[in-house]
């Protein structure tokens, strides 16, 4: 009855709430390079071609949906997929995604996979747009990315008897609060996860006790994303864009402060500690990789206005010959970049962490072992916080102000930028191995 009441209540609301963002929602996917014509998959309607794509492929053998809702999820979920079809070469994956950035990333990561990964859009969690996704896809399991839990995809697979797995689970402190304040609400729905393979070890008792998930059903697996177990430098797109900096006259001895995943004010802020350092470290060139590329040229105009000529990436193009002088800075205006730009760095700061709230992921740059500064708003990574600043692994500032000395200082001197990256490095070894141990977990392994 409870679960009747809550799902009633949410299909009441749903409508009202989809109206009120759907202005937002449509001009964010305007600016990312979504089209109109992708709404319609959100509502589970598609062209015959793709319909008759999805049939070819359902026939072709078992297949799974993998949900990730943007980029970051998205990386997460294409670490798990390889690491699936090495143990099951005969499945196939059907992916969906949130954002234009992150469908763009599966569309390229399906034109290596031989034909058994197909992505789309994902479904709107309405009554009858779900079911029109299962009737389409028949998935024989449901593997929901970090956090996007919704009640009636969920409720509808368990009826159909599909197993529902949330995989690399994490609840911020924020969210945690939100949830026990309501968990009569959210325990209905969680109950019915057949698999949570939560990232820290004290989350098994967390994620019980605040969400009511059954404890037998919680295996700690460590986080994918944290998992340095087989991660290679991608070295192809790292020349490339080493070629676009030499190109410009960025030669390879120039230090790089990298700001990375950035939000509105940040790029300012730390462009004007930028003027005040570049005279003290010869040479040093500043990059910075906005959190959404769509900020590109609102970006470069506000840097201006402070005397800083700034270089698109997006004016480059992919020819590292055909380039002028690298100007100030450069700001990347490109999705799926972040990872590589970051193995050329010298130190890179994390975004969302100073003049926002929650911060970025540093995991990315920590397995690429450069140094890490953050401000005081890590909370949505506080576990990984504690865990780098407990190993050394990464530093925290008050502001952006008082970055500049320790940014200062790790640029004068490499050793310590690299002592600094290696204890970091350190501090995740207890995740390797998280995504073979999530694999194992989905495919019914001890």
């Amino acid at each position: 009855m409870a679960r009747f009441l809550v799902l009633l209540l949410y299909n009441l609301l749903q409508p009202l709430m989809l109206l009120a963002m759907a202005p937002k929602a449509w001009k964010k996917m305007k600016a990312r390079g979504g089209k109109s014509a992708d709404l319609w998959q959100r509502f589970g309607y598609f062209s015959a071609e793709q319909e008759q794509r999805l049939h070819d492929f359902r026939a072709s053998g078992e297949v799974w949906w993998i949900h990730a809702v943007s980029v970051g999820e998205s990386g997460i979920a294409m670490k798990l997929i390889r690491e699936l079809r090495k143990r099951r070469p005969d499945l196939g994956f059907f992916v969906t995604t949130t954002t234009p950035t992150g469908l763009r990333q599966f569309e390229d990561f399906a034109v290596k996979c031989d034909g058994r990964v197909i992505p789309m859009y994902s479904a709107l969690d309405g009554w009858f747009t779900v079911r029109r996704f299962l009737n389409l896809v028949q998935p024989a399991q449901l593997v929901l990315v970090e956090a996007e839990v919704w009640p009636n995809l969920v409720l509808a697979c368990h009826v159909r008897g599909i197993p529902v797995s949330l995989v690399n689970a994490r609840l911020s402190p924020r969210s945690e609060r939100r949830f026990r304040k309501m968990r009569f609400m959210v325990e209905t729905i969680y109950e019915l996860l057949d698999h949570v393979g939560v990232q820290e070890a004290e989350d098994p008792q967390r994620f019980a006790s605040a969400l009511g998930i059954r404890p037998e059903c919680i295996v700690h697996t460590g986080s994918i994303k944290f998992d340095t177990a087989g991660e290679k430098e991608p070295v192809e797109q790292v020349a490339a864009f080493r070629a676009l900096l030499s190109g410009m006259g960025i030669v390879a001895e120039r230090p790089i402060l990298l700001a990375a995943s950035t939000h509105p004010g940040e790029e300012l802020a730390l462009a004007k500690m930028y003027q005040r350092l570049r005279k003290e470290v010869p040479g040093v060139y500043y990059v910075v990789v906005p959190r959404h590329a769509e900020r590109g040229g609102e970006i470069t105009k506000e840097l201006e206005g402070v005397g800083l000529q700034a270089r698109l990436r997006s004016t480059l193009g992919g020819d590292a010959t055909v380039s002028s002088g690298g100007g100030d800075l450069l700001v990347v205006d490109s999705t799926g970049e972040l990872r590589a730009w970051q193995y050329l760095a010298s130190v890179v700061v994390i975004g969302k962490s100073f003049l926002g709230i929650g911060g970025q992921n540093p995991a990315e740059a920590i397995v690429a072992a450069k140094p890490v500064v953050f401000g005081p708003h890590m909370e949505n990574f506080s576990a990984l916080k504690d865990l780098l600043l407990q190993h050394q692994g990464a530093l925290e500032v008050a502001d952006i102000d008082a970055s500049e000395s320790v940014i200062r200082s790790l640029l004068k001197s490499p050793a310590k930028g690299q002592q600094l990256a290696q204890a970091g490095r350190k501090a995740l070894l207890p995740h390797a191995g998280a995504t073979e141990r999530t694999a194992s977990l989905l495919l019914g392994e001890k």
